[in-house]
């Protein structure tokens, strides 16, 4: 519960950053943070926090997943991401991790994972990356995370936001692409 709220936190901060965020101000250095905590990439970029790399591999637009249909008005996001445990111990990952951020200054404009709505015992195939996993030292596991977006957003971002024990936030990651239609 405390990570779901604290994943509610992350987006009204992510909602707030967002306004006049672009591809023009990040440091030359791909997937590091910044002077002011900022860090963004592309697809195929490692985006590299105080636990884990990161990297959406590829990412497409469909009507249907795995018998999942989205509400009216709405399709699907598709990211395949590969994750990497870079911290010194077991790490547990959640999908409210990351999220999705789409082209408009709504507040709202931004989603969790589906697997996030899912009730228990539900889900949308062995690809996706489940709600809840460890990833070992060293580990890495590729899977995908789908998203439902409004429909007619080619433009988006999937971003993370360090959040620590003590309930302070670090670094902000996004990776930035567009998606076609599959």
């Amino acid at each position: 519960m405390k990570k779901k709220i604290a994943s509610l936190l992350f987006a009204s901060l992510l909602v707030c950053s967002l306004a006049g965020c672009g591809k023009d101000g990040a440091d030359s250095s791909t997937g590091y943070p910044d002077e002011n905590g900022y860090a963004e990439g592309s697809l195929g970029d490692a985006m590299h926090n105080s636990f884990f790399d990161y990297t959406v591999n590829s990412a497409y637009l469909c009507d249907d997943y795995e018998g999942y249909t989205p509400q009216d008005g709405y399709e699907l996001l598709v990211a395949d991401v590969t994750i990497k445990n870079t911290f010194g111990d077991v790490i547990t990952m959640y999908d409210t991790d990351f999220q999705v951020q789409w082209g408009s200054d709504a507040e709202d404009a931004y989603d969790y994972p589906i697997t996030y709505y899912l009730g228990e015992g539900e889900s949308i195939g062995d690809k996706a990356l489940p709600t809840e996993y460890d990833l070992a030292k060293s580990e890495s596991r590729t899977g995908l995370l789908v998203f439902e977006v409004p429909s007619g957003n080619t433009n988006f971002s999937i971003s993370y936001m360090e959040y620590f024990d003590d309930d302070t936030t670090g670094n902000t990651f996004f990776v930035f692409f567009d998606a076609a239609k599959k």
